[in-house]
């Protein structure tokens, strides 16, 4: 099989080339624009393009498929080539689910918690040997890639993102999955820029539920009641298994999972966290894991990258790294933090990063999210609103977005650093969120 990536450099599109790459496929492709780790891996591999750009010459009648990211636009010289030439076009979800087309699909879905439930996931299905097929958001410990493609394996699991498909392809990536087995986490709205309405948002949620096999299996969160609501809107057929926060305690700054088989020692922490073990687990029983060997094993699983990951920790500073950016994820972590440290003070920083994030309109939906932290700084940049093509926003909306009179707010990455700086590290918790990466912050400088 040939198979050209148009936008190879993207962070799941280059993942998708490795894996098709180490299934014995050839590989090639192009981008205008190729940043680490996406560059450095590409090349170990000898898939790197040789020269950043597009060229319509690479397109020729003997591939076997074209894969479209979301990086290029609708106007791309290649992707024009391949169409002229009535090549197989897909998107990256269109060709992942080619892959598994054949296989029992599991989709993770939901607002936020996706990327940790697959984790969760396949952690445990790789300790009890089970083996299957992947695609997660995230580079996970004991995992080379972010995605595995095999002949061999029966099972692939789908971490399901809501956002849009391809620039040709509008709808959202989860919808073209097709799951045998679903989970939702919640639904709290999120990418305005697409989805305007909540009520707009909500639907491509119902329309997911739709999509799930005759007679399939729905997993969902029912301390979400707009997710309850539409998990028993029609689909008779469904199998539907509801989950919650589990029964634990948290001891000297270490989570115990109380449970019927015993209580388990927890390197994970917060109560979003184990809500999100609780799905994960229904998910394992449906692919032949028990309660207790799903005990056993997800006591050794850390967590995915910059899910809120460790960054330092001894007896006077800690300091962690999150991908929190919606409200819920900011107000649920920063929680998690408080209730695992009890007797710390907490500074919680925020980078305003996202769209949504961005907007005027939307800002009044961080109300009291920061509250609970001891500090709490929120960070943006008026380069970034540029580049988004957004209406300007100020420190006082920003202010008043959030009901917060000691929230800080920085437009300067030199000021938030020196700020940051500033702060005594005698018996802190220093929390970064953010789905960027404030401006080239060198995290590290702060507590060394």
């Amino acid at each position: 099989m040939q198979v050209h990536f148009i936008a190879i450099g993207g962070s799941a599109m280059h993942n998708l080339a490795i894996a098709l790459h180490q299934k014995g496929y050839s590989v090639t492709g192009s981008d205008d624009e190729i940043f680490e780790p996406s560059k450095s891996r590409l090349a170990n591999l000898e898939l790197l393009p040789e020269t950043e750009g597009w060229f319509p010459d690479r397109i020729h009648p003997e591939l076997d498929a074209v894969i479209l990211g979301m990086h290029a636009k609708a106007d791309n010289p290649e992707l024009k080539r391949a169409e002229k030439l009535g090549l197989r076009i897909f998107s990256y979800p269109e060709y992942l689910f080619e892959q598994a087309r054949d296989k029992t699909r599991v989709v993770i879905g939901g607002s936020h918690g996706k990327t940790t439930i697959t984790a969760m996931i396949l952690h445990v299905l790789k300790k009890n040997m089970i083996d299957c097929d992947f695609m997660v958001g995230a580079q996970l410990e004991g995992f080379d890639v972010m995605v595995k493609l095999t002949d061999e394996a029966s099972i692939m699991i789908f971490e399901g993102d809501e956002y849009l498909t391809s620039p040709i392809d509008p709808r959202p990536k989860f919808h073209l999955y097709l799951p045998d087995i679903a989970l939702l986490s919640g639904v709290a709205w999120d990418h305005i820029n697409v989805f305007p309405t909540f009520e707009h948002y909500i639907d491509q949620f119902r329309e997911f539920i739709r999509l799930i096999s005759p007679d399939g299996t729905l997993v969902y969160c029912d301390e979400d009641e707009v997710l309850k609501r539409i998990c028993w809107e029609g689909r008779e057929d469904l199998c539907r298994f509801p989950y919650n926060t589990p029964t634990y305690r948290v001891e000297n700054g270490i989570t115990h999972l109380i449970t019927q088989d015993g209580t388990y020692t927890l390197q994970i922490f917060g109560r979003h966290n184990l809500m999100n073990m609780n799905g994960a687990r229904l998910i394992c029983n449906q692919l032949g894991v028990s309660d207790l060997r799903f005990y056993e094993t997800i006591t050794s699983f850390t967590g995915a990258s910059k899910r809120l990951e460790l960054l330092v920790k001894n007896d006077k500073f800690v300091m962690y790294k999150d991908f929190a950016h919606a409200p819920s994820k900011v107000k649920a972590t920063i929680n998690a933090v408080k209730e695992q440290f009890p007797e710390r003070t907490i500074v919680a920083c925020l980078e305003l990063h996202t769209y949504s994030s961005l907007s005027e309109g939307f800002l009044p939906h961080y109300s009291g999210a920061m509250k609970k932290a001891d500090i709490a700084i929120v960070y943006f940049n008026q380069h970034t609103i540029k580049l988004k093509r957004l209406p300007e926003i100020s420190s006082e909306m920003i202010q008043k977005g959030f009901d917060q009179s000691d929230l800080e707010v920085f437009d300067d990455s030199i000021k938030l650093n020196e700020r940051l700086m500033s702060i005594p590290k005698e018996n802190m918790v220093f929390l970064m969120m953010s789905s960027g990466n404030f401006d080239g912050l060198d995290l590290k400088e702060l507590y060394q």
